[in-house]
């Protein structure tokens, strides 16, 4: 395997990354992460898995840097009715997403990119994620936790919102924040080449 480095400062990812046996670590990229004008949300989560990977890349290349380094950035975002909903702005925002998430099933998309100083590669996964009513007390004593606030869509999954999904159709870990089969199969791709 390549000298690994995560570009991202996620506890989630990370607790994959070493689920998964993975070495690696850590260098979070620091850049904008505001989606463009009417930006396709694939699109935009792909962007931003690029964008982290090469800075990082950048950031760490030079004469003593591995011949195999490897950087892999992510990003991942919630979309319902084609609307991105990203990390909340404040406890009312939280609610706001929380409630238009209630009683339907949204998508999880995670852009992944893994930067070479040969190359970047690309992909995203996507997970429908169905979602039960939820009361205004519910959304209330939620978002008072604290858990929604660092989460895109205003929820995590391993968390107290798991009593709220009853059923998911794709990768349980990209709902996390990392598709794992994904990214296994990218680095192999990468190392084979």
């Amino acid at each position: 395997m390549p000298t690994l480095v995560l570009a991202s400062a996620s506890p989630r990812r990370r607790e994959l990354l070493t689920q998964a046996g993975l070495v690696f670590s850590v260098h979070p990229a620091h850049i904008p992460e505001d989606p463009l004008p009417g930006e396709d949300p694939i699109a935009y989560v792909v962007r931003l898995a690029r964008e982290k990977a090469e800075t990082v890349l950048r950031e760490l290349s030079g004469p003593d840097s591995p011949a195999d380094l490897a950087v892999l950035g992510a990003d991942t975002t919630v979309t319902l009715d084609g609307q991105i909903l990203a990390k909340p702005e404040d406890a009312e925002d939280a609610a706001r997403m929380l409630r238009l998430l209630s009683g339907r099933t949204h998508r999880v998309i995670t852009g992944v990119a893994v930067a070479t100083p040969g190359r970047t590669e690309v992909a995203a996964e996507v997970t429908a994620v169905r979602f039960l009513t939820l009361s205004e007390e519910e959304i209330a004593e939620y978002v008072a936790s604290g858990e929604p606030m660092d989460k895109a869509g205003a929820y995590g999954i391993q968390g107290r919102a798991a009593k709220w999904i009853p059923r998911i159709e794709g990768c349980y870990f990209n709902v996390v924040g990392l598709p794992l089969a994904l990214v296994g199969t990218m680095l192999e791709s990468m190392v084979a080449q």
